[in-house]
């Protein structure tokens, strides 16, 4: 890729960052469509994360992508959020429109779109959804708006526990989904909930490397097949959960569905061209 002076930055702000697969797709995309940008990482976190945005406005970034632990805050430092990320309270996309800032939310339309392209019809249905951080209320709150009847939320009574339930209240105020939140420490309730379901949905980062022998579901006997196992980590991409799911006969997505779906929306928005899927799958070697 020759860079010129014509080229603008496209970012991704946050830590730890580098396990990421997002600059290399995103690269590959733009350098396919031979569009003037150049997308790059940076270790951001929340203490820094508000200096950097003023550092993207000096610059005059095109954009920045964001993810955690930046997903929350960064809904305070922009100029205009889309109703579906308000409902979500969280951002993982900026775009910069000479100085304006607004925030979208790829994470669930990419999500709930992977979900979809294995002919699994939400509508009317009920998930299990673990984690409330971006990337799962995200999911949730898509998955709301698209019709899903019912989402049993659990979560470890950490600092994410609050936002777990102001999560719940915005979507019961907004939507005709019911959303309750449930302590995760509380297997049995847990257990219960997979019984009844018909989607469970990972949106915490168990499973990911470091956690990779790790799964938020403890016992493979809490599947079963017709149940729909949904995953958020890619890196594995065969994670310890979608291995038990694999083994007990469930239908499964893998992370990778996520990733390609919501970076495709990430594109669009910031470039205004439609991203080269077919190319991306092929050259990453995705199987979404």
């Amino acid at each position: 890729m020759d860079v010129t002076a014509k080229y603008e930055l496209i970012g991704l702000m946050a830590y730890p960052i580098r396990h990421s697969l997002s600059p290399e797709m995103q690269n590959k995309a733009l350098e396919e469509m031979g569009l003037p940008y150049t997308y790059m990482a940076f270790e951001v976190d929340n203490s820094t994360f508000g200096k950097s945005i003023e550092g993207l406005k000096a610059l005059k970034m095109r954009g920045t992508g964001v993810s955690m632990p930046n997903k929350q805050l960064a809904c305070q430092y922009v100029d205009e959020l889309t109703p579906a990320a308000q409902l979500v309270g969280a951002i993982n996309t900026i775009v910069n429109d000479n100085g304006f800032l607004r925030g979208y939310n790829t994470d669930g339309t990419g999500h709930i779109r992977a979900i979809k392209e294995t002919g699994f019809d939400i509508k009317g249905k009920k998930m299990v959804l673990v984690g409330a951080g971006g990337a799962s209320t995200a999911i949730g709150a898509q998955a709301a708006i698209e019709g899903i009847k019912e989402i049993i939320l659990f979560n470890r009574r950490d600092e994410f526990y609050e936002e777990a339930l102001a999560f719940a209240k915005r979507v019961n105020d907004n939507t005709d989904c019911t959303v309750t939140v449930n302590d995760l420490a509380n297997q049995k309730a847990f257990a219960n909930a997979i019984a009844n379901a018909d989607i469970l949905t990972n949106g915490t980062k168990v499973g990911m490397k470091p956690l990779e022998n790790e799964s938020i579901v403890s016992d493979i006997s809490m599947l079963r097949p017709g149940l729909l196992i949904s995953e958020c980590v890619y890196n594995p991409h065969m994670t310890k959960l979608l291995k038990m799911a694999m083994a007990a006969g469930c239908k499964t997505v893998d992370g990778y569905g996520m990733l390609l779906w919501q970076g495709a929306e990430q594109f669009k928005l910031w470039t205004g061209k439609e991203f080269p899927l077919e190319y991306i799958k092929k050259v990453m070697g995705f199987s979404a």
